[in-house]
């Protein structure tokens, strides 16, 4: 294939040929560059897998798209699962702030954004890093930006992780204020953080406990309930019922990480059984294959999953000889 660019060209190699060594350590296959065109030897479907991957490079920069060794990997499991283009996923600008623009980049993320759209209420559960909390966060900014709502809530259980909160110094804030810290971290990424205490105060964002949603009737708002796993299920049942109308409510949360009391059941658990099936509530489920943190993440999460299941499984053997 021909690229007609030295611009392209320049950005498709990376600096030093780094993302050409990525994509010659993925495939099977000889790929030689030659001043403006690239040659891929190999079985047709290497061959096959290289071309498409550059011709999806190559449209991710004509649209702008900075390539990074990232997303060229990304890319590459992409095309390797058959679970979509790169170039719509990897170019989808959910929002634009601070220099910076926030995109999906896994197939699984693009159906949490695009979900968001179509439906009223949303799940997003999976792991940690797993962008559910930032992607629904970003985009509630934009909807708010763009005058489809009024006004962001953003609420978490503040469950007491080994300690009471009757015991901690300081006023009620300050006390919660540990619980409600990574939506504030979100939320400075995404609004200028000057203007986020004039906001607060106009009650234009909020960022609350979930006890104070109790009794409200939340309209025209793009409503984000955090770390849900940590709901019982009768303040799940109380949150939910506090939409208002012209209102988006996402839920996100991690079953694998619940810090709740011994014996308490998950708000998050039950409620994937209770709804399951109502139109406009939609769950979206993500895997340690959706992890854009540090790639060792996906690793740790998969390896937890593993050593879950060997405590599972000798568990359901005792219970069956007790039967």
């Amino acid at each position: 294939m021909v690229i007609p660019d030295d611009q392209l060209m320049v950005g498709l190699l990376g600096s030093g040929d780094e993302l050409l060594r990525v994509i010659e350590g993925a495939f099977r296959a000889d790929i030689h560059v030659r001043g403006n065109e690239i040659t891929v030897t190999g079985s047709p479907e290497e061959s096959g897998a290289v071309v498409r991957l550059f011709e999806e490079l190559v449209e991710l920069l004509r649209g702008g798209t900075q390539l990074t060794t990232d997303a060229v990997e990304r890319s590459i499991a992409m095309l390797r699962m058959s679970a979509g283009r790169p170039a719509e996923v990897l170019s989808l600008d959910i929002l634009s702030s601070r220099g910076r623009t926030i995109r999906p980049k896994t197939v699984n993320q693009k159906r949490y954004v695009d979900s968001i759209d179509k439906h009223t209420v949303v799940f997003g559960i999976g792991p940690a890093g797993t962008g559910k909390t930032y992607l629904a966060m970003a985009k509630a900014v934009k909807a708010l930006q763009a005058k489809e709502v009024n006004r962001i809530i953003l609420t978490r259980p503040a469950v007491e992780a080994g300690e009471r909160l009757g015991f901690l110094p300081g006023t009620l804030y300050e006390k919660i204020d540990p619980y409600l810290r990574p939506l504030y971290d979100a939320l400075h990424d995404m609004v200028d953080p000057d203007s986020i205490p004039r906001l607060m105060a106009a009650g234009t964002i909020e960022v609350a406990p979930l006890a104070y949603m109790r009794g409200r009737t939340l309209n025209d708002a793009f409503i984000i309930l955090d770390e849900a796993q940590n709901t019982s299920p009768e303040q799940m049942k109380m949150f939910l019922t506090r939409l208002g109308f012209n209102s988006k409510i996402v839920v996100t949360g991690d079953v694998t990480q619940i810090d709740l009391p011994g014996g308490t059941q998950s708000g998050l658990k039950v409620v994937q059984e209770i709804l399951d099936g109502i139109p406009d509530i939609y769950f979206c489920r993500l895997s340690s294959a959706d992890v854009v943190r540090h790639r060792l993440v996906s690793d740790i999460v998969d390896a937890y999953g593993r050593y879950d299941a060997t405590l599972v499984e000798p568990k359901q053997i005792k219970q069956r000889g007790r039967r």
